[in-house]
């Protein structure tokens, strides 16, 4: 670690690096966060904050301020199977202060995110600084590269830019790709406001949709097999809304909100993991880390989860100034296990019940046997709550506040 007056360099203004920059500026050390956009909003990001994140909130005393901005609570998930109603699961017993997912548009939670870490003097968040490479000096990063601004000299950099990093592909570390046989379709459909939230999935031979109910609208995921969107869009606009029509009344009635092509954004999924997550001068995190499958909508809070165990590491021996670089690793070591598990139960899944699905010659007369068993069995809806609301290896705050 270069014992110099750098700061400490946080590239990405996503979850994964906001957290890390509250953290770090919290426990003393000067800390810089560059985000590429003006602004955090962009449409369909993913909004869950699962119960572990909001767990996160309470131990640093900010939950019922996170929870004063604008959010629906779902305390158990639903899915359509062959045409009938079962709950999968149901947050409700949770060992946490919030059991529920809280749905919150993603710009509003980083927005309040980075008014949490400018409270503390050492925290900068730098907004149109687009990273385009880092800066090696001797074979370790001193710092990055920023499109028109110049360079940013860093005593640590950490990669938070996402699944497309940059930083990331200038590494050159090796990668593990999984897959995933699905891409996805994102758009809104207007919708009545409800007194309960009436989030669900639909399965049927042939056919995945998600609606996430945002009170006055619906936020659609429309899932189809890997590398056929160009042929949906060959098919025409009128028939894509024919097919988004016949998911159900709650699609039929707002279907005309697409008028066309630029109202329907493409989601491609990929499912992979570096090998190693550091280099010399450098720790990725987040997607950087490892690009997750929107099963379960885990991403985000797997992600947060790597910046908490970031902190935890590092953030108390660099506020006392101290040679953090023999640590990166037991970052990874901390991450690697749940991320490795989190990826094995996404493929599952995917083997097992969307590739299946979305074959041309699946067949779905009734629910699967776990289906049935999770809509008969309440106590059984409590195991998938713990595997999407906690995951696997949940993390504490134990950085110290300055």
């Amino acid at each position: 670690m270069n014992k110099n007056s750098d700061p400490f360099c946080i590239v990405g203004g996503g979850p994964a690096g906001m957290i890390a920059g509250l953290l770090f500026a919290r426990a003393g050390v000067e800390t810089v966060v560059l985000e590429k956009h003006a602004d955090f909003l962009r449409d369909f990001r993913g909004d869950t904050i699962h119960p572990s994140t909001l767990q996160l909130f309470h131990e640093l005393g900010l939950l019922d301020e996170l929870l004063a901005r604008d959010h629906v609570k779902v305390p158990v998930i639903h899915g359509r199977v062959a045409g009938e109603t079962i709950p999968v699961a149901d947050f409700r017993y949770l060992p946490v202060v919030a059991p529920y997912i809280a749905l919150m548009p993603q710009w509003d939670f980083l927005d309040f995110v980075a008014e949490a870490a400018g409270r503390y003097p050492g925290f900068t968040l730098r907004r149109r600084h687009e990273v385009t490479g880092a800066i090696v000096e001797d074979g370790r990063v001193v710092g990055v590269c920023v499109e028109g601004q110049g360079d940013v000299r860093a005593s640590l950099v950490i990669a938070a830019d996402g699944r497309h990093s940059v930083l990331r592909a200038q590494s050159g570390l090796p990668r593990q790709t999984i897959g995933a046989p699905m891409d996805v379709f994102w758009f809104r459909l207007p919708k009545t406001v409800a007194p309960d939230n009436e989030s669900l999935g639909v399965f049927e031979a042939g056919r995945i949709f998600v609606l996430i109910d945002r009170r006055t609208y619906w936020q659609c995921a429309f899932v189809f097999p890997k590398g056929r969107a160009e042929n949906i869009r060959a098919q025409g606009l009128d028939a894509f809304k024919q097919r988004v029509a016949a998911i159900g009344p709650e699609t039929a009635a707002g279907i005309d909100a697409i008028g066309s092509w630029d109202d329907v954004k493409l989601l491609t999924v990929s499912v992979d993991r570096l090998e190693t997550w550091h280099q010399p001068g450098m720790l990725f995190i987040g997607d950087a880390a490892h690009a997750m499958s929107p099963i379960g909508g885990v991403g985000i809070n797997l992600a947060i989860q790597d910046a908490v165990a970031a902190a935890n590491i590092l953030a108390g021996p660099m506020a006392k100034g101290e040679d953090v670089e023999p640590l990166l690793d037991k970052v990874q070591d901390r991450r690697m296990l749940p991320t490795r598990l989190t990826q094995g139960m996404q493929k599952l899944v995917q083997d097992r019940v969307i590739a299946p699905l979305l074959s041309d010659d699946s067949r779905f007369d009734r629910p699967p046997l776990a289906l049935r068993l999770l809509g008969g069995c309440p106590q059984l809806r409590r195991l998938p709550a713990r595997a999407i609301g906690l995951g696997f290896r949940p993390e504490h705050v134990r950085s110290p506040k300055a």
